[in-house]
């Protein structure tokens, strides 16, 4: 695998920081979970649970060791810091500053190994104003302005149902460790990463910034390409009470599909998204409220088209059925989502106990 050999210290909890080393571990890195005494990482309780842990804690963490310290006794933090001289990569997520105090901080553990790529992960950064606010993804996502473009039918903002801001941040985060990696191996030296979540959070946005960065202004969701100014990027409710998503604006499948609905007359309306769209809007509108979810992806098959039901979970996870992986006790795993023809990731699909690998601060 393309990663056996890093030694990766996790002291994150929650998400981001342990998705970010759940991908690093799944290509064949050796990742150290360190955990607080006690309960441990928080979602080892979080949600349901269908073996020894919850379903939370074990995607986001198979496959890694697990050691318990206690960060406020020194002898623990010289444990830790032993294990840190022969670590590839340490990542931390604790509020900024936290890890100066207790010593291990990426100074202190340069200090003793100058090839280590630290990574700090946190809400705002380890500088600015709003370095020392508390925050997870939903404040981030509030703070970077995205949830002002997610809105409901009604209009007003909702909850996203995926939390964005930490996974932007931690596939940026990865990026920035390979990266750093890759450079160590020309220079022998680390490095440090000031990972923020609102900062992968503004970056995210590139799509959706034309408005504000050509004319300053807020873009008005109903009216913008990706936001429901298009009629072919829209969601549509079937005459079952399920719904379809059409997801392609391209001039080729809007006239494949209006051609087959006998209106081509209409296509010369999606050209620009705007709210001119409308009439395009209440014709597909009524096209799939006559029709069952059913009858509609039996239309839409032979055409050129892009479209996708709206799919609950389980049935997602029925039809990426390759794409699952399943453990001896028949739990279902999702597979690790890069793929490579030479080395494909080999992920061992059990979590640790916790504490399980403690024999690891004795060396």
């Amino acid at each position: 695998m393309k990663l056996e050999g890093l030694r990766v210290l996790d002291l994150s909890l929650f998400l981001p920081g342990p998705y970010l080393t759940l991908m690093l571990a799944d290509h064949g890195a050796e990742v150290i979970k360190v955990e607080p005494p006690g309960e441990g990482d928080p979602t080892r309780h979080l949600g349901l649970a269908d073996g020894p842990s919850t379903v939370y804690f074990r995607n986001l963490n198979r496959g890694k060791k697990s050691v318990v310290v206690d960060l406020k006794n020194s002898q623990e933090r010289e444990a830790l810091l032993r294990i840190c001289d022969t670590a590839d990569v340490f990542v931390e997520s604790f509020r900024p500053g936290v890890m100066d105090r207790l010593g291990v901080g990426y100074e202190a553990v340069r200090a003793r190994n100058p090839r280590i790529v630290y990574c700090s992960i946190s809400a705002f950064g380890q500088q600015g104003p709003l370095r020392d606010r508390p925050a997870h993804d939903l404040a981030v996502e509030s703070l970077a302005g995205t949830i002002s473009l997610n809105l409901g039918q009604d209009g007003k903002p909702s909850i996203p149902a995926l939390p964005v801001a930490d996974l932007l941040c931690a596939l940026q985060g990865l990026s920035g460790i390979l990266m750093a990696l890759l450079r160590r191996e020309k220079t022998g030296k680390g490095d440090y990463i000031d990972m923020a979540m609102y900062d992968a959070m503004l970056a995210g946005t590139a799509n959706v910034l034309g408005p504000t960065l050509a004319e300053n202004r807020q873009p008005v969701a109903r009216h913008e390409r990706t936001t429901g100014g298009s009629a072919f990027y829209r969601l549509y409710e079937t005459a079952d009470g399920r719904w379809l998503a059409l997801g392609g604006q391209e001039m080729k499948f809007v006239k494949n599909l209006l051609r087959a609905l006998g209106r081509l007359d209409l296509a010369p309306l999606c050209e620009k998204p705007g709210p001119h769209q409308q009439p395009v809007m209440d014709f597909l509108e009524g096209v799939f409220k006559r029709k069952s979810l059913k009858e509609s992806l039996e239309f839409l098959a032979p055409l050129d088209v892009c479209y996708a039901p709206v799919n609950t979970l389980p049935e997602a996870l029925e039809a990426a059925a390759g794409k699952l992986l399943r453990d001896e006790s028949g739990r279902r795993h999702l597979a690790p989502p890069v793929r490579f023809r030479d080395e494909p990731a080999r992920p061992t699909l059990r979590e640790p106990r916790l504490g399980e690998h403690d024999a690891l601060k004795k060396r």
